[in-house]
């Protein structure tokens, strides 16, 4: 599974917000947690549900929506 194949987004679904892998889990919740200083291991342990691809994913998907570059190449 690819990075990007773990963002979802469903418009009747967290109001349409990027989710992973269908679950109601939000790329922003993942990205709030990290912002708190939590490790990819910690919040994995928060949302035993996630994977560590995950993590990555979700900040994978944050630096594409930020930067048109990184958007491009992928």
């Amino acid at each position: 599974m690819s990075l990007m194949s773990r963002i979802t987004v469903d418009p009747n679904q967290c109001g349409g917000q990027p989710c992973i892998r269908g679950m109601p889990i939000r790329v922003v919740d993942v990205l709030d947690l990290l912002a708190q200083d939590l490790s990819t291991e910690e919040v994995t342990e928060e949302l035993p549900d996630l994977e560590y691809d995950d993590v990555l994913a979700a900040l994978h998907y944050a630096a594409r929506q930020l930067d048109p570059a990184v958007r491009d190449a992928s």
